[in-house]
């Protein structure tokens, strides 16, 4: 059979396979993950040595033990788009030399003498953590925390409740979901100590995840804290590993129940980072580690909502870095002064260490993302090429990830003593190139990508089709041809692809992105159509009269929006997974940008798609995986009812066993011909 894009598309988890990713800097090696190949989902353990910058195989994942994965770790996965099998995420003590991971066991490996063991731990390991020091793993089993020596003796329960919703050591939904923290509990420096979180799920409400191809089988109890309803509560408290001390962290948690960050380093107290339910105040906590009290360095508000960063707080020296926004501009904060100048949009901290921090922001460009090194004798940028860059580092090392429009893929080199160390991907070559300009468009100046098929003759008056995410969190136009790769594909099925980022996505700065704040529908879509008809006036091969639009999650709901309230201007559309109606998504996401139902309910009637389903004129396909936690079907399946009992035709795709994610390889490339074959209908092409 021969190859075709879409199904290298399929096949290569979006080209995720064989690259690098996940590093962790030491002071003489690096390790980080990659699978096999390009096509090979299983990933392992490597090693730089940074001596001679050889590449060592640490943890083949041929050679390991596959299972069934416990819940937590399903759902783990879930929470950061994990599709990957073998060793997804790893941790390993100060020096590098001993990690832990978890692949249906708990796993360590002498990354030195190249061995690596299954303990005998208990069952449904989840998150296994190594000390500091190298001498013991704390990992979750089912709600317990627990920990075990590393050579697999002395295994013990540190912490657990006979109550199955309550849990030590885990993450809540929305820690996972919306605040990017993945854990639930961090080691004192001297390995002896662990702060934990205790999660009580018992007052969030349960919903039910069925699977209606398997009647046999029983619907799967999910604990969903919708808008408006009781969160997890949450609370931390200092475990010795022995289990015959417990200090609880106290802190103001019926004001900030939110509890986004948290880390504890060398030489240095906990920190944490909590927010008031409203999200428009927060506070960086230091943890009395004697006394579990807690004190507040910094506080930052604003009217509208205040939001955690990545990679902060953290402790340069004695003071405490933080990003935050400083009279309309996003800066990096160390201790009481904003070190980066107003007009550098930060995007998030690297790493931080006595000598400075390492951070990511956006300069001149919003679609090129760089890497810049404060210090005490000012700021240097450490990549110029355009293109979007990430790091890692240790105090030394600095590793630099970078992807352009002028290669495919992604390049990682290694900066340690004047001297750069490549390190090697293994991900396959597109079977396609993009060609993509990157335009300003209109009066509020968007960001937007245009492709127009390969080998297009100009005058050749082309189909429209817009393909955005739209709203918060998710920038598409950047300087990466990766990014480009699936909407270069649909254009070579005869389309002009607009890509836009309108009003919410970031890149742009502070009130660009809160211009959406109680009204997630209104300026999404203007931003939609004024870009249309001004990327119609720079080119004018592209034909309004046949315009469509697709997208996923939030893409999702913007493109049923866009053919629901804007008919004028939608032709067609395709909606993967759509939040229909924002009572149904979670708290921490939802009331951000529109408040609880409670106190706003004209604003979730306002922006919610079930109101408008008697107005549907234009060919809609719904699709959506009926195993779906995060924005469950029934999204869509309310959507569906709506339109029916208004006599609205429409289409419903619904996906047997698919979640948020879609990594079936035969399920992602024939989604992909599935909607080309009902737009080509819809817009009679």
């Amino acid at each position: 059979m021969a190859d075709t894009f879409q199904r290298q598309f399929a096949r290569t988890r979006r080209f995720t396979l064989g690259e690098p990713r996940a590093f962790s800097a030491y002071d003489d090696r690096v390790l980080f993950l990659r699978s096999l190949s390009g096509t090979d989902a299983r990933t392992g353990l490597w090693m730089v040595d940074l001596t001679t910058g050889a590449e060592r195989l640490v943890v083949d994942p041929a050679a390991l033990v596959e299972g069934d994965l416990p819940e937590a770790e399903r759902a783990r996965r879930e929470r950061v788009r994990e599709t990957a099998t073998g060793v997804v995420a790893y941790a390993a003590d100060d020096a590098g030399r001993v990690v832990s991971f978890a692949a249906a066991g708990l796993w360590v490996a002498d990354v030195d003498a190249g061995s690596v063991r299954r303990l005998d731990a208990a069952d449904s390991v989840y998150d296994p953590r190594v000390d500091p020091t190298g001498q013991r793993i704390a990992y979750v089993s089912g709600t317990a925390l627990r920990v075990i020596n590393v050579d697999g003796t002395d295994d013990r329960e540190v912490a657990a409740e006979p109550d199955s919703a309550v849990s030590w050591g885990r993450a809540e939904f929305v820690a996972a979901e919306e605040m990017d923290r993945q854990r639930g509990y961090w080691w004192s420096p001297d390995g002896v100590r662990l702060l934990a979180a205790r999660v009580d799920e018992n007052p969030v409400p349960v919903w039910w995840i069925a699977d209606p191809a398997h009647p046999d089988r029983a619907p799967l109890p999910v604990r969903y804290p919708h808008a408006g309803a009781n969160n997890a509560t949450v609370s931390l408290h200092l475990l010795d590993i022995d289990g015959d001390k417990v200090v609880d962290v106290r802190w103001d948690s019926s004001t900030f129940p939110y509890l986004a960050r948290a880390s504890w380093t060398s030489e240095h107290q906990p920190l944490l980072q909590v927010f008031t339910r409203d999200q428009r105040r927060g506070q960086v906590l230091e943890v009395d580690v004697s006394t579990g009290e807690t004190q507040a360095l910094a506080e930052d508000s604003d009217p509208v909502w205040v939001e955690p960063f990545p990679g902060v707080p953290a402790w340069c020296g004695n003071d405490v870095v933080r990003i935050a926004d400083v009279d309309g501009a996003r800066r990096l904060l160390v201790g009481d002064r904003a070190v980066s100048p107003p007009e550098m949009y930060v995007r998030g901290v690297a790493g931080a260490g006595d000598a400075g921090v390492v951070f990511t922001a956006t300069l001149d460009e919003p679609a090129q993302v760089h890497v810049f090194r404060w210090s005490a004798s000012g700021i240097d940028r450490l990549t110029t090429d355009v293109g979007v860059h990430g790091s890692s580092m240790s105090a030394q090392t600095v590793v630099l990830s970078s992807s352009s429009l002028d290669y495919s893929g992604q390049r990682h080199r290694i900066v340690v003593d004047e001297r750069e160390i490549a390190v090697a991907s293994y991900a396959e070559t597109p079977l396609l190139t993009p060609s993509v300009r990157l335009l300003r468009l209109g009066a509020r100046e968007l960001c937007a990508g245009l492709l127009l098929p390969s080998g297009h003759q100009p005058g050749t008056k082309l189909p429209v089709l817009l393909d955005p995410y739209g709203g918060p969190h998710g920038q598409l136009v950047l300087a990466s041809r990766r990014i480009w790769l699936e909407s270069q594909w649909w254009a070579d099925q005869g389309y002009a692809v607009l890509v836009i980022d309108g009003r919410g996505t970031p890149g742009r700065g502070p009130e660009f992105e809160r211009s959406i704040y109680q009204n997630v529908s209104g300026p999404v879509l203007e931003d939609q159509v004024d870009g249309l008809h001004a990327a119609a006036e720079l080119e004018p091969d592209l034909d309004l009269s046949r315009v469509a639009i697709r997208g996923w999650s939030f893409g999702g709901y913007l493109a049923a929006l866009a053919v629901l309230r804007r008919p004028d201007v939608f032709h067609a559309a395709v909606a993967g997974a759509p939040s229909a109606d924002w009572a149904h998504y979670d708290t921490h996401y939802t009331e951000r940008y529109l408040g609880t139902p409670q106190e706003h309910p004209e604003i979730y009637e306002q922006t919610s798609l079930l109101g408008d389903a008697a107005n549907l004129s234009r060919p809609l396909l719904l699709i959506h995986g009926l195993a779906d936690d995060n924005v469950v079907a029934a999204h869509t399946l309310l959507l569906s009812q709506r339109l029916t009992e208004a006599g609205r035709p429409h289409s419903v795709l619904p996906l047997t066993g698919v979640t948020h994610m879609t990594p079936q390889e035969a399920v992602a490339e024939n989604l992909l011909l599935l909607q080309v074959d009902f737009l080509q209908r819809s817009l009679a092409i």
